[in-house]
């Protein structure tokens, strides 16, 4: 029997652990470091249908239908004036089996840690040193605990300290000069929306997005990009994000970008910098990285949990069946919704009026154009 280590108890970790747990060959431990995994209610995730049809494997089909929400279409507007342009139906890509979600993120976390059994997960295990010895691969953890195992996995977020120790601090995420600002809507507070669609807004350097969460549709999940220099030194403290003097500042920035005060409406604000990869690292024999740690996207294309989901299956079907075509599959794909997710951020965030005049034409064109929309999202959302 093959002993597999995943490091990090995330979206793609619980989902490879899910993976692996029916095949007698393997045993699978999760070690996270922390002392429990937050269910918390947090914040809104989209799942487009090639995580879907991955997670309907695992028994997703059977997931509550009341917490989760199939939007039929994206509604494209600009911010000030605040104006529709157009929409796109990605209802199209649906099949009966797998659609289009959103959700809450805690949902999804606690449906795959709850197919798990409680042995798998070993909490308060903060990886310290990473070693290969010929075919087996040597974890230290704080305390001094060791572990031995023939894979590893590592899946431990945008700030993976797993590749930290294995590229020595070689490969970083780099700071996106962008903010996220994260919150919740209720229902009764939201005017002028189609309650069956995702709501995009566009404006200068600053672009946001609504879509429900749930079934009854009772809670909206509210994100925002907003273009935004920080030092050094302010990236570095990271308590920074959570103090109430700079979140009103963020406040005071995008305010007047508003057509309508909607950050009245808006619930639990938080804001988090934004960082994604530059680069791809290829660790070697019997050891990879899912998710976040193997790369983290621009988020503007709403693949980053779909694209976790998809990267665990990749692996998972690449170590059950011997192959060795994991990275080169797994680089190929994420170049191609990095570029995308370039692009969209500079189309929703443009600012110059003859650029927004022909984007917004370019949008109501596109958006009803098959091809371009079998080939821009097609090629994604299908795996």
């Amino acid at each position: 029997m093959k002993k597999i280590a995943i490091i990090g108890a995330g979206i793609s970790g619980l989902f490879v652990a899910n993976l692996f747990k029916e095949n007698l060959n393997y045993q699978v431990t999760i070690y996270e470091k922390n002392t429990s995994i937050d269910l918390d209610e947090g914040y809104g995730i989209q799942l487009s249908t090639n995580s879907i049809k991955l997670l309907n494997k695992i028994g997703f089909n059977t997931f509550e239908n009341k917490d989760r929400f199939h939007p039929d279409k994206i509604d494209f507007y600009t911010i000030k004036p605040e104006k529709k342009i157009c929409d796109l139906n990605i209802s199209d890509f649906n099949s009966e089996d797998c659609k289009y979600t959103t959700l809450k993120r805690s949902k999804l976390v606690e449906f795959l840690k709850d197919r798990l059994n409680d042995n798998i997960i070993e909490y308060d295990h903060s990886i310290e040193k990473i070693e290969k010895n010929d075919d087996q691969i040597h974890l230290t953890f704080n305390e001094n605990k060791k572990v031995i195992c023939d894979y590893l996995i590592i899946s431990d977020g945008v700030f993976s300290k797993g590749k930290s120790l294995i590229s020595n601090n070689e490969i970083k995420s780099f700071y996106n000069n962008s903010i996220a600002i994260r919150g919740n809507i209720s229902r009764n507070k939201l005017q002028n929306l189609n309650e069956n669609n995702i709501s995009l807004f566009m404006g200068y350097n600053f672009h946001y997005v609504i879509y429900p969460v749930n079934k009854d549709k009772e809670n909206y999940n509210f994100i925002g990009i907003l273009k935004y220099q920080l030092s050094t030194k302010e990236l570095e403290n990271y308590s920074l994000f959570k103090e109430e003097t700079f979140i009103q500042e963020i406040k005071d920035k995008i305010k007047n970008e508003f057509s309508i005060n909607i950050l009245e409406k808006i619930n639990n604000i938080k804001c988090f910098p934004v960082f994604v990869s530059k680069g791809y690292l290829k660790p070697g024999k019997n050891i990879f990285f899912v998710g976040d740690a193997f790369f983290a996207f621009p988020p503007s294309f709403a693949q980053g949990a779909s694209q976790s989901i998809e990267g665990a299956s990749e692996l998972f079907d690449n170590i059950i069946n011997s192959k060795n075509f994991f990275y080169d599959n797994r680089v190929a794909k994420v170049k191609m919704i990095n570029n995308r997710s370039k692009l969209n951020q500079f189309a929703f965030h443009a600012s110059n009026p003859a650029v927004v005049f022909f984007r917004n034409i370019g949008l109501r064109v596109l958006t009803k154009n098959k091809k371009f929309l079998q080939n821009y999202l097609g090629k994604i959302y299908k795996n």
